[in-house]
């Protein structure tokens, strides 16, 4: 089956063998210069990094964000995925499997990080890493999706301009790609991904390390396509948020919560104690086979007597109808269906509301499609995972000082507060499914590539 615009990258870290302590090198530390009045008053978590999105959840299937790195900068377009934590580009050492031409891939300048780096040392812990002279420190992404990407780790300069004004050059350590493993007969033209997962290696990590942003993030994503991203906790709502708080006994480094109890329309399904995991990464929500089954068994009892019908000659997903004639937007379609909910447990009145149009997608030929997968089959074995189609329209924050995850309903088409100083419309009409299934970095003695 061609699954056209859906990606599952950076979800579910099952197999993690390094966990970061939060040890940084020299490199890591932003750029000596004369200290201003402003970039004192960005140091110790002063302000906010905002980003615009790029992206859609169908037909791209990915949402990015556009950053410079390098000295001068240049501009990479990366995937955003809070279901990883290593940031990497695509780069010329030579590459194997890069999608972008030579000249608009990373060219590093003898600025790899060292095996013997305490960042290196401290990725790999709980292994012991034995080190030799002018060692490079490798990594491997392996996402669920059958994608990966292999590198070396470097260090470079990430101009970033924040709300209070300050312009700050940090050198920050990512990912230099230079063999990739693209699934899929279409690849996104992204040039990599931003890592922004719980672990230490992730650039909120790094950036609330250097003093410069509070260990906190949030996206809002339009469901007409685009939005913003912001690392720091400026652009936090002061109220209205619905928050739940993390479950770090799941999974370290993934942003999750539960258990939660799944309800259709508004009737307990009898499924209880999911643990929910939330993941930019992924395009469509997942649930585990037996929630998965029950919701989809219970849809198709409740669509009986309304005009649609399934039809298998739909290719964009596994379960689709077609009507009478085709929809145009899911505004034609969305009253047939039922919304879904999920109860957080643990928190009195804590629910994530999941209408119809947060689970379905009207295709180009004119039919409507559940955006819901079986994440069973895929390898998420019993977990649930939420993905860009739910969170659409909602400002969701992870708040990591706090180990909490809120969202609240928002207009996302535009970014509040700062539009005037980014002197943009954030409205770009442009969405990924990363789940990272292992993540590791290994040491060797070979020559870089």
């Amino acid at each position: 089956m061609e699954e056209k615009g859906k990606r599952l990258m950076g979800l579910l870290v099952l197999l993690m063998f390094a966990t970061f302590q939060g040890c940084f090198s020299e490199a890591s530390q932003p750029p000596s210069k004369k200290k201003s009045t402003q970039s004192t008053a960005a140091h110790r978590f002063g302000s906010t990094a905002v980003f615009p999105i790029t992206g859609n959840v169908y037909p791209l299937g990915y949402y990015s964000v556009t950053l410079k790195i390098g000295n001068p900068p240049k501009l990479y377009e990366l995937d955003i995925d809070t279901g990883s934590d290593l940031t990497w580009v695509q780069c010329n050492a030579p590459c194997t499997g890069c999608t972008l031409p030579p000249e608009s891939l990373y060219h590093p300048k003898n600025n790899l990080v060292a095996c013997n780096d305490p960042f290196c040392s401290a990725f790999h812990l709980p292994e012991n890493i034995r080190c030799e002279a002018n060692d490079q420190c490798d990594y491997e992404v392996l996402y669920a999706d059958h994608g990966s990407s292999l590198g070396v780790l470097v260090t470079d300069h990430f101009p970033l301009r924040l709300t209070n004004g300050s312009l700050l050059g940090p050198r920050l350590i990512f990912g230099c790609g230079y063999n990739q493993r693209n699934p899929g007969p279409k690849p996104p033209p992204t040039a990599g991904v931003l890592g922004l997962g719980l672990g230490k290696a992730s650039i909120l990590s790094q950036l609330q390390s250097l003093g410069l942003t509070r260990n906190v993030l949030g996206h809002c994503l339009s469901v007409r396509g685009g939005g913003y991203l912001f690392l720091g906790h400026d652009l936090v709502p002061s109220s209205g948020i619905v928050w739940t708080p993390m479950s770090r006994d799941l999974l370290e480094k993934h942003y999750s919560s539960g258990p939660a109890e799944l309800l259709f329309g508004g009737k307990s399904t009898g499924i209880k104690g999911l643990q929910i995991i939330f993941d930019s990464g992924s395009s469509y929500t997942y649930f585990n086979s037996q929630a998965y089954k029950t919701t989809l068994d219970l849809m198709r009892k409740d669509l009986k007597g309304k005009p649609l019908e399934d039809t298998e000659e739909e290719k964009a997903l596994p379960v689709c109808w077609k009507g009478t004639k085709p929809f145009k937007s899911i505004q034609d379609v969305k009253d047939y269906f039922k919304p879904l909910l999920l109860s957080f447990t643990k928190t009195k009145n804590v629910h994530l509301h999941i209408p119809p149009e947060a689970y379905l997608i009207v295709t180009e030929h004119g039919n409507v499609c559940l955006g819901i997968l079986n994440g069973t089959e895929v390898g998420l074995e019993n977990f649930n995972l939420v993905g860009d189609i739910s969170l659409q329209d909602k400002i969701v924050i992870y708040d990591n000082e706090k180990q909490q995850i809120g969202w609240v309903s928002s207009n996302c088409n535009r970014l509040p507060k700062v539009d005037r100083d980014y002197n943009e419309d954030f409205w770009q009409p442009y969405a990924a499914d990363f789940s990272v299934l292992e993540e590791k970095l290994s040491s060797n003695c070979s020559e870089y590539h």
